[in-house]
């Protein structure tokens, strides 16, 4: 059979998987989550379990585990675990674990009964190229600043290999972008929102001009099945500190701190004209004047009408 055909094949199983809940089990996950795989036919311990991984259908499949043993050799074997019940456990899901997990039992080297099929879809989050110091993120916060145009991919790879619409219109499985309120952005114009299919996902993607009161505002790509959320991807708008500090400053506020400033010192310098004109006036008089004839051999006066804490002592030369 050709490997056209063999997809054609695994995409029947999994449809059916889908809408009949028979041929296997499907699993939807968001990347950076853990998930548990379980086993259906597992016997009385899991010294008879062996779990293999397949990537594509036309390619051979990986043990991850064999006769209960983990398997070091793989990849992500750091993150496989097996659970007394003998459930695949794999922690910090990323794109790159969607596939089919099968369950598999041998007793004295013989096969043991039918297989249980786990079928993996993974929910990813990433970011344009233009829209940030780095490529893709899978992280839910990226610094941005207000004014640039971002671009968020919304990304569920799946090994059946369904375009969106066939996601949507044979299985009632669809990808949103919703806003905190959960209310799907595609009824607000400022969002242009369009998706697009490759042989292993499906995307949909978001595009928006930043706006300042956007900081810490929350997107969330939505993955339901049948109008029932079963997971999701939150990304949160996160300015960097420049930003924050040069939209933060509103030039208004910086013209009247100056011109406060600048009237504030003509003010003072009104004051001590008025002080040294009186001094003037007084010299030689002994009228409020104390005599310092020990230091500087000038005359001192005291000025109430500068706004200190206490009068200000002026110098008459």
């Amino acid at each position: 059979m050709s490997d056209k055909c063999d997809l054609c094949l695994l995409g029947l199983i999994i449809l059916s998987s889908l809408l009949t809940g028979t041929s296997g089990v499907n699993v939807f996950i968001s990347s950076g989550e853990n998930v548990s795989l379980s086993c259906n036919n597992a016997l009385s311990d899991c010294k008879s379990t062996t779990w293999i991984y397949y990537r594509l259908i036309f390619l051979a499949g990986v043990e991850l585990i064999t006769l209960g043993i983990k398997n070091k050799d793989t990849e992500r074997h750091e993150r496989l675990s097996l659970k007394p019940d003998c459930s695949l456990n794999i922690k910090n899901v990323t794109e790159e674990d969607y596939g089919l997990y099968t369950c598999r039992q041998y007793v004295n080297g013989q096969k043991q009964g039918p297989d249980a099929d786990v079928f993996l879809h993974v929910l990813h989050v990433s970011v344009s190229p233009s829209s940030s110091s780095s490529s893709s993120s899978s992280s839910s916060q990226t610094e941005i600043s207000p004014g640039r145009s971002v671009t968020l991919s919304c990304q569920l790879y799946s090994f059946a290999g369904f375009s969106c619409d066939h996601w949507v219109s044979s299985v009632g499985v669809e990808l949103l972008w919703v806003n905190q309120a959960g209310v799907d952005l595609k009824t607000d114009s400022r969002y242009q929102i369009s998706s697009s299919s490759d042989q292993y996902r499906c995307i949909i993607t978001l595009t928006t001009t930043l706006l300042n009161e956007d900081d810490n505002r929350e997107w969330r790509c939505q993955l339901t099945h049948r109008n029932q959320v079963k997971t999701s991807v939150r990304y949160t708008v996160k300015y960097s500190a420049q930003a924050d500090s040069t939209t933060a400053v509103n030039p208004s506020t910086q013209v009247i701190v100056i011109s406060v400033a600048a009237d504030a010192v003509l003010l003072l310098a009104l004051l001590w004209l008025i002080c040294r004109k009186r001094a003037d006036n007084k010299r030689g008089t002994g009228d409020s004047a104390v005599k310092d004839e020990n230091d500087h051999k000038g005359t001192y006066e005291t000025c109430p009408f500068l706004p200190l804490q206490e009068p200000m002592i002026m110098m008459i030369q």
